[in-house]
């Protein structure tokens, strides 16, 4: 979920601008509308994060019911989420990169889906765009034969994940892959019916109290995103404590 301290002004990016008070969200009647998306029974599950992080945030507790129902998963990590923090000067990025690898791991260990291989494609952080064709050839032959693949949603507003949904949305079609897109900033920057949000593909997955607590478990792993690295304006923390509550839900959402 990495986003860049050299970004366009304040606000003029609308990540960067003060978000959507969870509250809000909590109180939505939209939910009631929302149906149920159906997990498969049996198969292989590709969960694609544009960052390490990502796949947890907006897909965890999903990945936690999967592997509780037996499903061999394969979690790719698109770039190493080194780009969180450009003028760090505590962390330079390959250090970076090493713990969000490190974080992943635990994340996946603390949700019950420690077995999950992991897929570093090494892709530059804040460039996935430029890769993208180059992402979707990689991506192919992993998607093949899945019996559902994920991704972060293509209109996230998060250059990074639109790249990444648009090309795993590609290479799912490709080889006749069951797809899905899950959303992380749209909470931060939509509102309750937003109508920039195509809420009429979305499908909701619920979570029980045993598979929440796992996920929040699996959240506080990536320290170096929750808390400050240091001092420092340059090393403060990415994921403060309003945006992750959109993501401790007692539900996930999905775009089909």
């Amino acid at each position: 979920m990495s986003t860049r301290s050299d970004e366009p002004p304040p606000y003029a990016n609308p990540i960067q601008a003060p978000g959507t008070a969870e509250g809000l969200w909590a109180a939505w009647s939209g939910w009631d509308a929302m149906h149920e998306f159906p997990l498969p029974a049996a198969g292989s599950v590709v969960v694609v994060a544009a960052h390490p992080d990502d796949e947890v945030l907006g897909f965890g507790g999903t990945l936690a019911r999967l592997s509780d129902l037996g499903h061999q998963m394969t979690v790719v990590a698109v770039t190493d989420g080194e780009g969180s923090h450009p003028h760090s000067r505590v962390l330079r990025p390959h250090e970076l990169a090493a713990i969000r690898s490190e974080e992943t791991r635990a994340a996946l260990g603390r949700l019950g889906a420690g077995h999950a291989d992991v897929v570093q494609l090494h892709i530059p952080d804040s460039q996935v765009a430029q890769y993208e064709d180059d992402l979707c050839k990689a991506l192919a032959p992993l998607c093949r034969g899945a019996a559902l693949v994920a991704a972060p949603w293509s209109g996230d507003l998060h250059s990074d994940h639109e790249a990444a949904g648009r090309a795993t949305r590609a290479a799912a079609q490709a080889v006749g892959a069951s797809f899905v897109e899950y959303p992380i900033w749209l909470w931060h920057w939509a509102q309750p019916g937003d109508p920039r949000v195509p809420w009429s593909r979305a499908a909701q997955l619920p979570l029980n109290l045993e598979v929440q607590a796992r996920k929040r478990h699996a959240v506080d792993a990536f320290a170096s995103q929750i808390l400050p690295l240091g001092p420092g304006a340059q090393d403060a923390a990415i994921l403060p404590p309003e945006e992750i509550a959109h993501h401790l839900r007692p539900r996930e959402v999905v775009f089909q």
